[in-house]
């Protein structure tokens, strides 16, 4: 079987498994979005679901978040990890969107890798879901399965996401990435699968 072969099986049969892709992280505009996408970094989304409410309660908008201190954001989002780094960069992103971008989360790549706290990732989650645009945001599931389903050989995920565009149509990016983060999280976990014995693997295996 090719590779592509293998995408265009992986592309039904996650079609078939998650034809529904609810955003995980709880948020309702694309600024309470880029903020959650921040916190999960090295963190799970469902822990992140259980502390931006909170957050956002102290500020759920740029301006009002611009005047937090960074202690009290750090003493909420303690629990995610990482928390003196992220605090800093929620409040220091909250006044930049404010005094460079009108207060409104920008839709291009260059000015939200330019934030603080804000890299690659984080700014295709947010194009994609945030604004719709075509994005393949790779996260350690992504990289791991696309390795483990040899859709890609790279080491890092730049070069993952490179070979993952290149296969799987761009009109399906901004789904089939949740699909998969879906499909590493219920099925092919990093423990649980050795490559051949969870659903997809052993399917994949059975058509090679």
């Amino acid at each position: 079987m090719t590779r592509q072969q293998r995408a265009d099986f992986i592309l039904h049969r996650l079609e078939q498994l998650y034809p529904e892709t609810l955003i995980p992280l709880d948020h309702k505009d694309p600024y309470t979005l880029l903020i959650a996408v921040l916190l999960s970094a090295q963190c799970t989304d469902l822990r992140v679901n259980q502390i931006t409410p909170a957050l956002f309660a102290l500020a759920d908008n740029p301006n009002d978040m611009m005047r937090q201190s960074v202690a009290s954001v750090r003493e909420i989002i303690k629990p995610c990890g990482l928390s003196p780094r992220k605090s800093v960069a929620i409040v220091e992103l909250s006044r930049i969107l404010v005094e460079q971008h009108d207060g409104q989360v920008p839709a291009n790549f260059p000015d939200l890798e330019a934030l603080p706290g804000v890299g690659h990732k984080t700014a295709s989650v947010v194009m994609a879901q945030a604004f719709g645009v075509p994005a393949f945001p790779v996260d350690t599931h992504i990289h791991r399965l696309a390795k483990r389903w040899k859709l890609s050989k790279a080491t890092n995920v730049e070069q993952t996401e490179r070979d993952l565009k290149k296969i799987f149509p761009r009109e399906q990016w901004n789904k089939l990435h949740l699909q998969i983060i879906f499909a590493g999280r219920e099925h092919c976990t990093a423990r649980g699968c050795n490559g051949h014995t969870c659903l997809l693997c052993s399917e994949l295996a059975s058509l090679a």
